[in-house]
């Protein structure tokens, strides 16, 4: 399925309306032909927007890379932390700019969606720094160092018509339909149905067409196009030989029409079922050759087999063949009535370089002519025993050979079962910031950084809270929401987080306090000749002490609204409301390497739920600074089998 013009443009407006103000904070390389952006907005909550070659839109799931992206590394170089200043479509075409800036840079990634496609990252000025792939044709050059050069318009502006922009059809030869999807560029379905609407033979040649049917084209025209660009329409599912979205009905549907919320949310049904397509069909294309090795070994292994069976077999009548000489009363091998007994059994005497040698189904056996024919038969009986020992061997070899083709094959085929598309959940709000649940069931909320410091206070502060902060320099802000009459628990475990996530663990400083206030306490602004950094307020009043004596936190999966996320927060209540948990203290691992190693432990018990948990999310959790994990257990939510992992 293709992009038509105007269903870009629908794309185009839609999506800018809901990226204002994201910024991206990760890419990910689904295909050689997708990449899939994580947009994150400090008060919104997080998008994922694909661009591929075949279209942009916005997704709800979420791919695993399926094969190399040329073009990821470049990006995550370059775009990484950038804000999406706008995009925009070039003209009619189906070409969008989407423009990037950010620490005084700015970049310019262009979507082309016609024919095979392709993505190009350009510099402020569109000199191309990286493309999916170059192209040298007759109009137009594009390699990086070149400057982007668009393709030479396709005809009419179809956002801007006017009447007399159909002027030529009233002289033209051509079939009136086939006119309309030269000049205006649109795809055969929506040509059929702007003859369908205004009810015109779309076969009449365009000369024989009236004034008044030329006018009728031109409102069937501006309605579709108005309808699609606006969103006012009833996108559906088509599927047939070929599946397809289009954002309104248009004609006769043969096959099975499913409607959709929107055209964004059918595009992504049916996109993102191609891209799997195309991800198993390269999957399966690996594992094929691979299974075609494994097969054409067996089948040369059996074939050895069958040839040193009979290479074992003539040998060994060609021995019994010597005692035959001997009934006959031959007495050497070199007679020539030995010859014609040795020629009967595909044998003969042979020298080469001086030595003797009895030649049987190209196996050279050394014999010495002059010993008796018992000796040589003797020889030749050893030979064959040698040989079936051979089949031993072979025979080992291909079963090893089975067996790791049956394992592969196994292998391959849960592969293809695996869920490489997992949901992209929608986050609560609190997701946004550090957040856990107390053991008395309280939630709380913490700065992340200043960004988030501030807005925990300014966003999410109410009169029933109270507001922790640590006795130190470089403290976030913690909120206990609806704390009016919270037990001391609660109390000393947000006390207790507040200094864990402060600078007291990146520098290993123990025994620090945590201070509550109520909200009344807080101010916003600095008093007056004052000035206050970002994330910070003015804190009046008496300030209600909780000393923190260790420094240890849990990173737990935790069981909300049927789907699991991760939090980090004290040991206690992460483990009360965790499947499973890890406890961490200061000091060992960088934050990414921790990460990952409480990723792999939790695997071991939960492989299935931490696999669609990102490394993201894992490093997220962790406080800044390094983290050893000192303990791995199930939490109290997963009850039967408690497994510890004691580490050193």
């Amino acid at each position: 399925m293709a992009l038509a013009g105007i269903e870009l443009r629908y794309l185009v407006n839609k999506i800018s309306e809901q990226v204002q103000g994201y910024y991206i904070s990760n890419i990910y390389g689904i295909t050689k032909d997708s990449i899939l952006f994580k947009l994150h907005h400090t008060e919104k909550s997080d998008l994922f927007m694909m661009i591929s070659t075949f279209g942009v839109w916005l997704t709800a799931v979420k791919i695993g890379q399926m094969e190399p992206n040329r073009l990821l590394k470049r990006l995550r170089s370059d775009l990484l932390r950038l804000k999406l200043k706008k995009i925009e479509q070039i003209g009619a075409e189906r070409i969008a700019y989407f423009t990037f800036e950010g620490f005084g840079k700015e970049f310019v990634l262009v979507g082309e969606f016609f024919g095979d496609g392709n993505m190009l990252l350009c510099n402020n000025e569109m000199k191309v720094l990286a493309l999916q792939h170059s192209i040298d044709v007759r109009h137009r050059k594009l390699s990086v160092g070149l400057k982007y050069v668009q393709p030479p318009s396709s005809g009419l502006d179809i956002f801007n018509l006017k009447e007399l922009d159909f002027d030529e059809l009233k002289t033209t030869d051509l079939i009136a339909a086939k006119w309309f999807g030269r000049t205006l560029g649109l795809p055969k379905k929506y040509v059929e149905a702007v003859f369908e609407i205004s009810k015109i033979d779309g076969k009449k040649i365009g000369n024989s067409l009236t004034e008044e049917e030329i006018k009728k084209i031109f409102d069937a025209i501006k309605k579709i196009v108005s309808d699609v660009i606006s969103g006012n329409h009833d996108a559906i599912i088509v599927r047939n030989e070929k599946t397809e979205v289009l954002p309104v009905k248009l004609g006769k549907l043969d096959g099975e029409v499913i409607p959709t919320n929107s055209f964004i949310e059918g595009l992504d049904t049916v996109f993102t079922e191609n891209i799997v397509k195309r991800g198993k069909s390269i999957q399966s294309s690996s594992s094929d050759k691979k299974i075609k090795g494994l097969q054409t070994q067996i089948s040369e292994q059996e074939k050895a087999i069958e040839t040193v069976k009979e290479r074992s077999k003539n040998i060994t009548a060609v021995a019994n063949s010597l005692f035959e000489m001997v009934s006959r009363g031959i007495i050497s091998i070199e007679d020539d009535s030995a010859q014609e007994i040795l020629a009967a059994h595909n044998a003969k005497l042979i020298s080469e370089k001086g030595i003797s040698l009895i030649v049987v189904q190209d196996e050279k056996i050394k014999i010495n002519t002059q010993s008796p024919l018992q000796s040589i038969a003797s020889v030749l009986f050893n030979e064959a025993k040698k040989q079936s020992g051979a089949i031993s061997s072979i025979q080992a070899i291909k079963e090893k050979t089975a067996k790791k083709l049956e394992k592969f094959q196994s292998k391959t085929e849960s592969e293809k079962d695996l869920i490489v598309v997992s949901e992209i959940r929608k986050k609560n709000w609190y997701e946004r910031y550090r957040w856990f649940f107390t053991t008395d069931g309280y939630l709380t909320i913490g700065g992340r950084d200043a960004a988030s410091n501030s807005a925990v206070i300014r966003k999410h502060l109410d009169k029933k809270d109270k507001v922790f902060h640590g006795d130190i320099f470089g403290s976030p802000f913690f909120i206990l929401k609806d704390a009016e009459n919270a037990p001391d628990t609660s109390m000393n475990e947000i006390a207790h987080a507040t200094v864990c996530f402060s600078r007291a663990w990146r520098e290993g400083m123990y025994g620090v306090s945590a201070y509550w206030v109520h909200p009344d306490q807080v101010k916003k602004s600095a008093p007056s000749g004052e000035f206050l950094p970002k994330g910070s307020f003015t804190i009046e009043g008496q300030r209600n002490f909780i000393k923190s004596e260790t420094l240890r936190l849990a990173v737990g999966i935790i069981p909300i609204d049927d789907d699991y996320v991760l939090t980090c927060g004290p040991p206690e209540p992460i483990k009360k409301n965790s499947l499973c948990y890890a406890i961490i203290e200061p000091h060992g691992l960088e934050m990414v390497e921790c990460a990952k190693k409480v990723r792999i432990e939790f695997s071991k018990l939960f492989e299935d739920i931490t696999r669609k948990i990102n490394i993201d999310e894992f490093v997220r959790a962790l406080p800044a600074g390094k983290s050893q994990i000192i303990k791995v257990s199930l939490g109290d939510s997963q009850k039967e089998n408690l497994i510890d992992n004691e580490f050193d």
